[in-house]
């Protein structure tokens, strides 16, 4: 089973994030609950990702 949550300190690229997501639902779903969970922890992450790279722009 994946970690939950990416170690403090370690945070991958928003796209590189992006293309886990996009491969989580291109796979069969044999588990709703567990891929639907594990969808909603690469959002979160997702949306950390970009709004670190957004403070890197400004």
């Amino acid at each position: 089973m994946p970690p939950e949550r990416e170690p403090s300190g370690s945070v991958r690229s928003a796209a590189a994030i992006n293309e886990e997501i996009r491969a989580l639902w291109a796979r069969p779903v044999t588990c709703p609950t567990e891929t639907t969970r594990r969808y909603e922890l690469l959002l979160v992450e997702w949306e950390a990702a970009m709004r670190a790279e957004q403070e890197l722009a400004a």
